[in-house]
């Protein structure tokens, strides 16, 4: 049966102005209904990817706006009107005409400039064009935003190449751009999404895994949030539950930070508890009762409250947040806030759109593109904006107690940059807190730091794994840039196998390099020179062995190392490189370092090994 388009677009954008009436006078209503019908007499020949009418998007991307980020009626008609000046004759002077110069603005500002000759990439050009919105009006830039989300939602019309160049600058300049706005939803479905289409495998096996898990466990979930509502009623506190369980991305991410499977990822969900709206200045001696009642019957885990009302996350985010034992002896993390914390957190610089709220925004980011912005280099622009604004920042200090600010997670090669490029060039050691550590280690809030040189020491190559800031990655890479590469070559971050899922990328000098669909590199390569991305078969060869490294955690036993070792050199018959064992309280951890042609024969023995009596967990793990 032939889908009746024209009647499904037409119901969509009724219930839109349906929902919009509410808060709109029929003026604005009446605008509204003209700018759907002025994008769909526009956009009536052309057709998305999937064979749809295009109208469907400019429809959704406006609901977005109103529904989810809730803005008014100039900005849904811009979400109407954003591809009507790029993709069709009709000129800004048209929409000037017929919806105002607020409209015209914001349309105006969300058009790509045309170009016959882009000066760094088209990727590279419309991102700067994207940041240099924030400068005039933050609407743009949210409405940017909705356009992407829709595309993602949509993005399985396209082909796989394409599908990674647009998941990649997603989870690379979108998902974090909406982060550092306070868009916690849209950030959260972007990075899922991108993950979806960079990882298919890895996702739809998480998705799988999640859905059993829920079904297992929801028993004793409804059982928690049932005893919880009912306490706070008996104490005349208005709340209700939600159980909000992580995506698959926030899953993956989990695994890989804590070095674990699935199975040993302990918050797979939280339960948020909702009071009603209190006075902003009432909302803590509200969350600390519900936290007294909850606390009087569940015992609480030592060191996990966390108190976000008092001190917001950096995107806006509160909460007060602790973790209860529920009655099945398993520890329930909660979350509790007001409803206005909750929406708040939904709709970050959009929730509050007083003129002081917008314009401490835009400072934010006019602050670091200030630094950036105005940079000849291309791709290092990206780098420079990711590092210097998309992550939370810490302070350490000098010696002398002059207090440097850096991204959350820099090192103190960042540090020693920052201070002088000179001292960052001869970076030889660093004394954090007094103590003697590499250069390449991690800074954390309130450490002192100390950087000493020597003349003979120079960059190399690996420090641009363990630097974050656009100053840093902007020298060592020009000093580096003399150096050449193999025609052909593996990522030395994520080292794939043979049947992993990869891509490739070719360089300026023609090589190509092999990275894993889930690299953080790869993500940032399609973000940047996307085009660049090339097909390769990444096939077995069996002349060529490759490194690899697993951790083994078991139960302690007589014979257990020697199992191990005969499972790899007499069974499997690889090549062991390295041995690394610690135990304690009866418990054995095993670091093997051993030679594997593929990802199939990796996966073979660390099956092998999982099946040896007392092994309980089996991980490969990166090689530093």
């Amino acid at each position: 049966m032939e889908t009746n388009y024209a009647a499904l677009i037409q119901a969509s954008a009724d219930e839109l102005f349906q929902k919009m009436s509410s808060k709109e006078d029929e003026q604005d209503i009446a605008r509204l209904r003209a700018a759907f019908e002025f994008a769909r007499e526009a956009h009536s020949p052309q057709k998305r990817k999937s064979g749809e009418p295009y109208i469907i998007h400019p429809v959704s991307v406006a609901r977005i706006v109103a529904e989810e980020l809730e803005l008014g009626a100039d900005p849904v008609i811009a979400a109407f009107l954003h591809d009507v000046v790029e993709d069709t004759p009709y000129t800004i002077e048209d929409i000037r005409d017929r919806f105002g110069d607020e409209v015209a603005f914001l349309v105006g500002v969300l058009t790509k400039k045309k170009q016959d000759k882009y000066v760094h990439s088209k990727q590279v050009d419309n991102f700067r064009q994207i940041l240099a919105s924030m400068q005039y009006d933050v609407r743009a830039l949210l409405i940017k935003l909705a356009d992407r989300l829709h595309n993602m939602r949509t993005l399985s019309s396209m082909k796989p190449d394409k599908q990674m160049k647009i998941a990649g600058e997603t989870d690379y300049f979108y998902a974090p751009l909406a982060n550092r706005l306070g868009l916690y939803h849209v950030k959260t479905e972007l990075e899922n999404l991108s993950f979806r289409y960079r990882c298919p495998r890895e996702y739809a096996l998480l998705e799988k895994l999640l859905a059993e898990e829920f079904e297992a466990e929801y028993p004793h979930i409804k059982a928690f949030t049932s005893k919880i509502e009912s306490l706070l009623a008996e104490k005349g506190i208005t709340a209700y539950t939600e159980v909000r369980y992580r995506k698959p991305y926030s899953i993956w991410m989990k695994m890989h930070a804590k070095g674990c499977d699935f199975a040993h990822v302990d918050t797979k969900y939280y339960v948020r508890v909702i009071y009603r709206n209190e006075e902003p200045w009432s909302e803590k001696d509200t969350s600390l009762r519900i936290y007294s009642v909850l606390t009087d019957v569940f015992k609480e885990r030592p060191g996990s409250v966390s108190n976000y009302i008092d001190a917001p996350k950096e995107n806006g985010y509160q909460s007060f947040q602790v973790k209860l034992l529920n009655d099945k002896g398993k520890w329930e993390e909660l979350h509790i806030s007001s409803e206005r914390m909750v929406r708040n957190g939904r709709l970050g610089c959009a929730a509050e759109r007083t003129d002081e709220n917008i314009q401490a925004w835009l400072n934010k980011f006019n602050d670091i593109l200030k630094e950036v912005a105005d940079q000849e280099e291309g791709l290092d622009f990206m780098d420079g904006v990711t590092s210097s604004f998309y992550y939370d920042d810490i302070m350490v200090f000098t010696p002398k107690g002059r207090g440097i600010i850096l991204p959350k997670g820099a090192t103190a090669l960042d540090f020693a940059f920052e201070i002088h490029s000179r001292i960052g060039e001869h970076a030889h050691y660093a004394r954090i807190n007094g103590k003697l550590c590499s250069v390449k280690t991690v800074l954390h809030r309130g450490d002192c730091v100390e950087i000493g040189t020597d003349e003979n020491t120079e960059p190399q190559p690996d420090w641009l794994d363990h630097v974050l800031t656009y100053k840093a990655r902007k020298f060592i890479s020009s000093h580096l840039s003399h150096r050449t590469v193999s025609v052909y070559m593996r990522c030395p971050n994520c080292h794939p196998l043979p049947g992993d899922e990869v891509i490739g990328f070719k360089n300026a000098d023609g090589s190509i390099q092999v990275h894993k669909r889930n690299c953080q590199t790869a993500i940032r390569l399609a973000s940047q020179a996307g085009d660049s991305i090339v097909a390769v078969s990444f096939d077995e060869n069996p002349t060529c062995f490759y490194p690899v490294r697993i951790s083994v955690r078991a139960i302690d036993r007589y014979h257990l190392l020697s199992d191990l070792v005969d499972c790899i050199t007499e069974k499997l018959k690889l090549s062991m490189i390295g041995l690394k064992t610690e135990t304690a309280d009866n418990i054995g951890i095993c670091t093997i370092d051993f030679a594997v042609h593929s990802m199939n024969e990796l996966q073979t023995a660390m099956d092998s090994i999982g099946s040896i009596p007392g092994v309980d967990e089996v991980q490969r793990i990166d090689i530093e």
